[in-house]
């Protein structure tokens, strides 16, 4: 075969290859990847309706916490209430953020070690959970335990567990995923024993801990603990496709917060004023990220900071499906948002 051949059956090959690779791209997903930019972040967030969600909440927190809303679709769609900047929303695995800073700031002040293992922690889980002799607290931290997610095992979501020791038995006596340390899986467990360490070690609930040490230095009142802590008027619905019923009074044991006490959070913790001092900070740096997603049935949470543009952008939405593209779509109204404040800057 000449090259001249060779090159035009490569490219037939890749032409074929990507119209097969179209076909299984769910059209939702690549209509809205594809689609220009609008000129405004206003004019994509009004376009959430078309992403399949009942309702969103952008919070751009540029320096000097200077803050901007962006929201379209409904707070609540059974009476058309219009989606609330102010709104409290569960937070779902961005409260990791607080967790890992909260551990971090015990190391700092010496009460726990992130070398010690979970059988000096927790020796009553020996035997329980594989490998206790091995776990680090890093590795807990950082995912590297092998430890089971108990939110992975068998419809979890259907009949969501309301206590920590609930949760825990669920992965008792279970085998280990991999050797600690060995590989990476995200494992909710993980943070469910930090959560239960923090309050040994503390002496009192995680949530007052973090409120004590992180909430209330940055003077953020509108972040709590949990659902039964709240005016559930305040909270944002929270929508399961397919599924009436709103999910917001549903106890997921989850923190919940307005988008502009997460985004002060998120901007202090880049910015480095969360830390006692660059010691804490460089433990933090260590073990953990700056920047988290959330995603619990309902809610839907990406918070970010841009270096280049100093600024912090929150989005919140409330509309789930674990059908694979759902979050998919999440991320290219992020994408999409990002890229417009990104032109606005000239960057």
């Amino acid at each position: 075969m000449t090259k001249k051949k060779s090159t035009l059956v490569i490219r037939i090959l890749l032409f074929v290859g990507t119209i097969i690779s179209l076909y299984f791209v769910p059209w939702p997903v690549l209509i809205a990847w594809i689609t220009p930019l609008p000129n405004t972040v206003q004019e994509q967030v009004n376009k959430a309706s078309d992403y399949g969600f009942d309702g969103i909440i952008v919070c751009v927190n540029r320096k000097g916490n200077d803050i901007t809303y962006y929201t379209s679709g409904y707070k609540n769609r059974a009476d058309k209430t219009p989606a609330d900047p102010h709104s409290l929303f569960k937070i779902a695995s961005v409260s990791k953020l607080y967790t890992a800073l909260a551990i971090t700031k015990l190391v700092y002040n010496g009460h726990l070690s992130l070398d010690k293992t979970l059988a000096d922690y927790f020796p009553e889980l020996e035997g329980r959970i594989e490998n206790t002799d091995q776990i680090t607290l890093r590795m807990m931290v950082q995912h590297r335990s092998g430890i089971p997610n108990y939110t992975d095992t068998k419809d979890y979501w259907v009949h969501p567990k309301q206590s920590s020791k609930e949760q825990l038995d669920l992965i008792l006596d279970l085998p280990a995923n991999f050797e600690p340390g060995m590989d990476y899986e995200y494992s909710n467990t993980n943070y469910l024993l930090l959560s239960l360490l923090i309050e040994k070690v503390s002496g009192v609930s995680k949530f007052e801990y973090i409120k004590e040490t992180i909430l209330d230095p940055l003077n953020l009142h509108s972040t709590y603990g949990s659902i039964n802590d709240v005016d559930l008027d305040d909270v944002m619905s929270g929508y399961y496709v397919g599924y009436d019923n709103d999910l917001k009074t549903d106890n997921n044991g989850v923190m919940l917060a307005t988008a502009e006490d997460l985004s002060i959070f998120i901007r202090a913790l880049n910015d480095g004023s969360v830390f006692t001092d660059k010691q804490e900070q460089d433990i933090y740096s260590s073990i953990y990220a700056y920047e988290h997603t959330g995603l619990i049935p309902g809610y839907q949470t990406i918070a970010r900071y841009d270096k280049d543009m100093d600024a912090v952008i929150i989005q919140f939405t409330n509309t789930v499906n674990f059908d694979g593209y759902n979050w998919s779509l999440s991320e290219i109204m992020y994408r999409r948002i990002v890229e417009i404040l990104r032109a606005e800057k000239g960057l």
